[in-house]
């Protein structure tokens, strides 16, 4: 046996054996996500309903009347837009926060590291704990942000804030960054550590200041974990729920109902699990484009 041949064994087997390794993680994957998408999208083009089910007629194929439905009832729309004001407000507020906090941390400030541990405890309460605590905190008669506003005479009487069609979705977005800000500051903070301090050394003995070295490394060195945090958001609230149902379940008067509020009504509230299915659908195709588009901004950038 020559040489090429004991090679493209060798190959062969390194291939098998990376595939014997991988496989239990597919599987998982492909039961408990593609296996879920692959019936979902088949169940939007059906007649799917309760009333169907409890007859035993089960699934009754009907094309794309669901996907008429949704784009014809004036739901669909409003959804869309509240879910990208939501996911914009939330992200870049993150972002930015994150990034001062991170830099504040990766400072000579005292007690850091105390900090660093205490700042993670919003991000490891349940997200239903945290709809509730911040329920509590916008509650009018005593909730503790009316009573701030009060004795800072911003507000003249208590507003009920998830009452309010204006102030609904960005109290929501508060409770969002509050619950979300910890984590993109701890890999934003990650990621600052791993910048040499030689480089900060040599820009400041040419002159460079602070916000020209923020600039001209802090942020070239973050690009790529910007990157991965961002992304990572924007899925984050592009699909957020719990936060959503809890505190005002879509309400009022629609002003926070999202593509996940508006999909869960259609399939458990209203019964119609075809329709729920075609707006979960929609959603994913959305969510699809948008992380496409994300990551084809960041690669052309990068080329650049």
């Amino acid at each position: 046996m020559d040489f090429k041949t004991v090679l493209k064994n060798k190959k062969n087997g390194d291939r098998i054996f990376a595939i014997l390794l991988m496989l239990p993680a597919l599987t998982i994957i492909t039961i408990f996500i593609f296996i879920p998408i692959a019936k979902s999208v088949f169940l939007s083009f059906t007649d799917y309903k309760l009333a169907n089910i409890a007859s035993g007629v089960g699934h009754l194929w009907n094309n794309f009347s669901n996907y008429k439905a949704i784009f014809t009832e004036g739901d669909l729309w409003p959804a869309i837009r509240v879910t990208f004001t939501f996911m914009s407000m939330v992200v870049m507020l993150q972002l930015f926060l994150g990034l001062i906090l991170s830099v504040v941390l990766n400072g000579s400030i005292k007690g850091k590291r105390f900090l660093r541990s205490i700042i993670m405890l919003p991000w490891v309460i349940p997200t239903v704990i945290t709809a509730l605590l911040w329920m509590w905190l916008f509650q009018p008669q005593y909730g503790v942000v009316n009573y701030l506003l009060l004795e800072a005479n911003i507000i003249s009487q208590p507003i009920a804030m998830l009452a309010r069609p204006a102030l609904a979705l960005p109290s929501v977005a508060i409770a969002a960054l509050w619950k979300q800000i910890p984590l993109m500051t701890l890999m934003l903070l990650a990621g600052l550590q791993t910048i040499p301090s030689e480089m900060y050394e040599a820009a400041t003995i040419d002159g460079c200041n602070g916000i020209q070295l923020f600039f001209h490394i802090t942020i070239p060195f973050l690009r790529n974990v910007i990157r991965t945090t961002v992304l990572m958001s924007i899925i984050e609230n592009f699909k957020q729920f719990p936060l959503f149902w809890t505190m005002t379940g879509g309400g009022p008067m629609n002003s926070t109902t999202t593509l996940a509020i508006l999909s869960y009504r259609n399939a458990f509230v209203n019964m119609n699990f075809g329709k729920g299915a075609a707006v979960a659908t929609v959603w994913l195709c959305l969510l699809l484009v948008v992380a496409f588009v994300y990551n084809k901004v960041f690669t052309v950038n990068e080329m650049e």
